[in-house]
Order: structure tokens, then sequence, then C-alpha cells
């Protein structure tokens, strides 16, 4: 009886061994920002697509604009209000370069910004310039014996990044001309409209007339691409994309965007570029000395995705909603106060610099301004990271090679 029981015993301890725990319930963290987050990625998405759709209608009234004087160059009034429309264009767009280096569809690999926007342009690429009144795809009759939209979509960029066909600075190059005033004089380039009637001055008058127009079918078709990529009603674009991102995710690219634009983009390339060459060529709006206009707009967009805050194009009708600045305030208060703080610094110096941009860069007495905003800008970048680490992500503020 005693062996008998000894064996149960170990029959009973091995049995016992072999069972497994029962599994613990595995924690769930839930994130208390959760439902906030997503309303802020969703603003950000609206945003977006009423910030192209504002670009895309004035896209198409330029277009209208330009038609209507490409079938009358004679009518000076028409010529300048084609170029009252292209100005007017740049207030909606401008605003929209803070979707940039966001991972979005305005410059993913199928991306039409570098066919929208892309700077400084080799005038000679497209016309004629001082000391070569044949250069040109315009005058290239040889080699280019007909201009249309795919031909000159091929030939954005090809042979060099300033050899620019098509977008917003090839149209404003055909209305301006070159700038080749002294920036003290504080005057646009002064194109006439005679370059487009048939036995006006400069040759090939009706194939700059078909290049205007062509130019601008091709603005429109490029900003309609990227506004349907943002519509809601649009099933399977980009917009259902970036919605289904974790929000994580997605305010990593919105974060991202921002923080790229102000530091790297804005104050390096579009601003501290042109302040230390002192070079009207390295501006970005250089034909129509538009350049204070695309660096306060370009500011101003980075503003409406921070605060989440767009007005729209008529100056009436506003979209908003939750922003980053709310997921900031709850996470981090001190650290909202002063990335908000930095924010509004770094608007009022670049609204500060002088006006047109090519004499702000080159006057002695305002250079001080401009340089001021480059360093505020810089200053918003790194803020924007160490936000982005109170909410446990980390960004670059380097835009993408």
């Amino acid at each position: 009886m005693k062996y008998f029981s000894v064996f149960t015993l170990l029959v009973a301890l091995v049995f016992t061994s072999c069972k497994k725990e029962p599994k613990k319930e595995e924690e769930v963290t839930v994130d208390p920002n959760a439902a906030l987050k997503k309303s802020i990625v969703e603003n950000y998405a609206n945003i977006a697509y009423y910030s192209y759709l504002d670009s895309y209608n004035k896209a198409v009234d330029l277009k209208t604009a330009i038609d209507a004087f490409t079938s009358d160059p004679t009518n000076t009034t028409k010529f300048a209000e084609a170029k009252a429309a292209w100005l007017l264009s740049r207030e909606s767009y401008g605003q929209t370069e803070a979707f940039r280096f966001a991972g979005g569809p305005i410059d993913d690999a199928n991306g039409p910004e570098g066919l929208l926007n892309s700077w400084p342009l080799d005038e000679a690429y497209i016309d004629y310039v001082n000391g070569d009144a044949n250069s040109g795809i315009i005058n290239n009759t040889v080699s280019y014996p007909t201009i249309s939209e795919s031909m000159l979509d091929s030939l954005n960029t090809v042979g060099g990044e300033t050899n620019i066909s098509v977008g917003y600075h090839a149209i404003e190059f055909l209305l301006w001309g070159q700038d080749l005033t002294s920036p003290s004089a504080k005057t646009p380039g002064q194109r006439p409209n005679t370059d487009f009637v048939d036995g006006g001055t400069a040759a090939n008058q009706s194939r700059r007339r078909q290049y205007l127009s062509i130019c601008a079918d091709l603005l429109v078709d490029h900003l309609e691409y990227v506004k349907n990529a943002w519509d809601p009603a649009v099933s399977n674009n980009y917009r259902a994309t970036f919605l289904a991102l974790s929000a994580n995710d997605a305010i990593k690219n919105m974060m991202t965007g921002m923080g790229a634009l102000s530091k790297s983009e804005l104050a390096g390339q579009r601003i501290f570029t042109a302040y230390d060459n002192q070079d009207q060529e390295d501006e970005h709006s250089c034909f129509s000395d538009n350049t204070h206009r695309d660096i306060r707009l370009n500011a101003m967009g980075i503003r409406n995705i921070y605060t989440g805050n767009y007005t729209r194009a008529d100056g009436i009708s506003v979209v908003s909603g939750e922003s980053l600045n709310d997921l900031l305030k709850i996470i981090n208060p001190t650290l909202a106060t002063q990335v908000m703080n930095q924010l509004n610094t770094a608007l009022q110096k670049v609204n500060e610099t002088a006006i047109p941009f090519d004499f702000a860069i080159t006057d002695a007495n305002s250079r001080p301004a401009v340089l001021e905003a480059v360093n505020n800008l810089k200053d918003l970048g790194d803020d924007f990271v160490l936000a982005a680490q109170a909410f446990g992500i980390t960004i670059s503020t380097a835009t993408p090679e």
C-alpha cells in the first residue's frame, strides 16, 4: 500500500506539472486621445482637399484669362488680366506647400509637383532671353516642329533640373519675361504683349501663344489630379489610404511635412539661398516679383495645418476642426505655448521682409530682416521636432533628396 501511494503521488505530480498555466488576459493600453487624433487627421484631409480645390479653381480661372488673351493678344487689358489671374492663382497654391514632404500625392512617386512648381527656371530653355533672340523650345522649330501637351510634359527637366518647361513659373516667364531691372527699381519683368501678336515683337508669336495656352491646360490637369486624390467623393484614392493609417503614423506625416517645409525648404532653399547669393535668379517668382507672397503664403500654410483652420479663396468660408495645437495643449501645455509663440513670431518675421524680395535680399538695410525670418523659421522647425517627441513620434526636418 505504501508503494502504491508513492506511485500515485508521483503520477499526480507529473500530471499536475504538465498542465499549462492559464494565460493572463493581455493588458490593452487605451490612448485617451485616440478620438481627438482621429478628428485631427480627418480635419487635415479636409483642409488638404479644399486647399487643392481652391488651387484647381484658380488655375481654371487662369486658363480662362490666358485663353482670352491668346485669342486677342493685341488687347493689353486682357494681357493684364492674365497676369492678375496668375498672381491670384498663387494665393491658393502657395498655402498647399505645407502638404509637401508628407508622403502625399503631390510629390510621391507619381506626384506632379515637378510639373507644377519647379524652380529656378532657365528661361533660355523656353524662349528668347536677353542676348539670344533664338533660344528656347518656342524658337527651335527644327527640333520641336509641333508644340503639344505630351511634348512639353516630357521635356520638363530633361538635361538639367533648371530645364523647366511647364508649370506656374513657365507661365510666369511667358507673361512677364525676364526681370532685367535693378532690384532697387522694384519692378517685375516687362515683356510686351506684342510678343504674342503676329508680326509684333520677337519671332514665333503664334508658337508663343500656343505654348502659353498649353501650359495653362497642363496646370489645370495636374492640379485636378491632386484635388481628386484628396476628394472625399472619390473612392480608393489617397485620402482613403491616408485615413486608413494609424493616427500616429498620419500625424507623423503631418508633422514631417510642416517641419521640413519650415526648417529646410522655406528657410533654406527658398529664402536663405537667395539671401546668401544676393541673386534674384534664385528667388521663387523672380519674373513677376511675387516671391514675397510665396514665402508669406508658405508660412500661412504651415499655420493652417498646425491650428486646423483654413480660410478658403472666397475669404469667407472656413474649414476648421481639431488641431495638432489642441493635442499638444493636452499633452504638454508649456510646450504648446512655446510652439504657438514661435509660429506667430515666424509669421511676423516673414511678413516684415521688404517687398519685393529681390530688393529685400540686396538692400543692406533690408537684409537683416530676411535673416531674422530664416532663423525663426528654423527655430519653428526645431519646435515641431519637440512637439512630435511629445506625441511619441520622431520626425526629420530635412527635405527628401
